[in-house]
């Protein structure tokens, strides 16, 4: 049976505001002081009126706009009615009928041979409060339950996305990429496991039957996924259960009894399980909030903002592949550690003037460094310009990349080792970073500079065939390896040599 997903997204992102989205309270994960973080305002106690916090609401239109949606120029804010623990005032200040962007699209995909990128559109996304949180006893012992509303009233900014998802792993690459993005916007921490960062599921499926109809499965909402790993098994479970369950059953889309569903995701058990009947936007009862003012954007604010914006990773991905020629690898690589990250690689290739060897460099050697250091790179000490100088030596000829690697670990060993006698006490610059002269003291002292001399190379590579007759014997009956042990000996003598060379002349004398 031809089976075709229809997956959308409900993602959930606390904005990083100094305070709450309508009141002062701290913004802050405090799991461990509970209903410390509360105040009337966010508690709904009588009298108490709500102030929208002017920096949750330019959070949420940079977010907007880098999802390219259309920013309303009119906005207001509704009561969304229901009732739970941990929703004291029991409604929630959400957004209905205006949301304040929506029309959205973004790609993705398109990043191998092959691969056609895929327009996922954005619904809308919507600013509200975020609900306090429940704790229940899960020892299985029946303890109690208990709440903790320092998270109640934390900016809210939910994305919607329209069905266009056609697999799991599609969903997982878009959340991926959002959490990428709305951390190189610095809109939030996306702490996956702070609840930072949330998804709910929407899914169902299209059959292709053998009478030559269509049948869709009743639509299934799966609730609360905080993890990437969690969200692709989820749909595939989910899929995978409506498809047997149409099967058992023949329920559609719309029968009597087929009705939309709230599930969970087990991942202990891997598999999703029944919670409740989905509710309609007639259940919640939304009516404009009578506390809050309407919100006008002016259109100046939305072109500055835009302009600021920066490159999505998807699309940064696409451009390295096609503008540095870099592998797929090596692109997601780069990206994924986040704009500063990219951005120093771009600035390395430019001042090399050769992507590849920059990102073999930042892929290995940089990344190497700052995850044993636990620094990020903007506190790394060779900055960009020291890094592509000394790249540029290498695809200039002066120096080898092995000659560069042993001044890259010099460099940092200095660096190192002053920050040290910093710490002890030492009268030291700690801030001084390694520069040009360092690179140039180095090579001169280690005598690191390709040797040009082709009279020195010719006269080392004979003396270094007529020491090693069987070496020269093994590599002529065939054992390629054997000739390094002949490089290595001229190596030894012309310091500089490049072995690149001194291999092209032994090819050239025995053959």
């Amino acid at each position: 049976m031809n089976a075709t997903p229809i997956i959308g997204l409900e993602v959930h992102v606390q904005l990083l505001t100094r305070t709450k989205i309508f009141c002062g309270c701290p913004n802050r994960f405090n799991p461990d002081q509970p209903n410390t973080q509360t105040c009337p305002v966010c508690l709904g106690l009588p009298g108490a009126l709500p102030v929208l916090n002017e920096e949750a609401f330019r959070l949420s239109l940079r977010t907007a706009l880098a999802l390219g949606c259309r920013i309303a120029p009119f906005t207001k804010w509704d009561r969304k009615q229901y009732y739970y623990p941990d929703l004291p005032k029991g409604y929630q200040i959400s957004q209905y009928d205006l949301p304040f962007s929506h029309d959205g699209v973004v790609e993705i995909g398109g990043e191998t041979e092959g691969d056609v990128p895929r327009r996922l559109r954005i619904r809308r996304a919507h600013l509200e409060e975020d609900a306090g949180k429940n704790l229940h006893d899960e020892s299985g012992r029946g303890g109690d339950s208990r709440v903790d509303l320092n998270r109640a009233g934390t900016p809210l900014l939910e994305i919607v996305t329209e069905p266009d998802l056609g697999s799991a792993a599609d969903a997982r690459a878009f959340l991926e990429d959002l959490r990428l993005l709305l951390t190189d916007l610095e809109v939030s921490d996306c702490n996956m496991q702070e609840g930072s960062l949330r998804c709910d599921a929407n899914v169902n499926v299209r059959l292709a039957l053998d009478d030559g109809g269509t049948a869709t499965t009743p639509i299934v909402e799966i609730k609360n996924l905080n993890t990437f790993s969690g969200v692709e098994a989820a749909i595939e479970h989910e899929l995978a259960r409506q498809i047997a369950e149409f099967q058992r059953t023949g329920r559609r889309f719309g029968d009597p009894g087929a009705e939309k569903e709230t599930r969970g995701w087990s991942a202990e058990r891997n598999e999703t399980f029944a919670q409740r009947g989905k509710e309609e936007a007639s259940d919640y009862r939304y009516f404009p909030d009578p506390d809050l003012a309407p919100v006008t954007v002016a259109a100046e604010e939305v072109a500055r903002i835009q302009e600021r914006l920066c490159e999505p990773p998807g699309a940064r991905r696409r451009r390295f592949a096609g503008e540095h020629q870099l592998s797929e690898y090596d692109a997601r690589v780069i990206v994924s550690q986040g704009r500063q990250f990219a951005d120093y690689f771009e600035a390395v290739a430019r001042a090399c003037g050769d992507a590849k060897q920059a990102a073999n460099f930042v892929t290995q050697d940089v990344l190497r460094e700052l995850n044993a250091r636990g620094l990020g790179i903007r506190e790394f000490p060779l900055t960009s310009d020291v890094l592509g100088g000394l790249l540029a030596r290498v695809a200039q000829g002066g120096i080898t990349v092995k000659s560069a690697r042993e001044i890259f670990g010099e460099l940092l060993a200095a660096w190192s080792a002053r920050a040290e006698a910093a710490e002890d006490g030492a009268d030291v610059d700690v801030g001084e970073l390694p520069g040009e002269a360092a690179i140039e003291r180095i090579i001169a002292e280690r005598g690191l500079a390709i040797v040009n001399d082709e009279g020195a190379l010719e006269a080392a590579l004979a003396a270094a065939i007529a020491d090693s007759p069987r070496a020269v014997e093994d590599f002529r009956a065939g054992k390629q390896q054997a000739a390094g042990a002949i490089i290595g000996k001229v190596m030894k003598q012309v310091k500089g040599a490049d072995p690149k060379r001194v291999r092209e002349l032994l090819l050239k004398k025995l053959a």
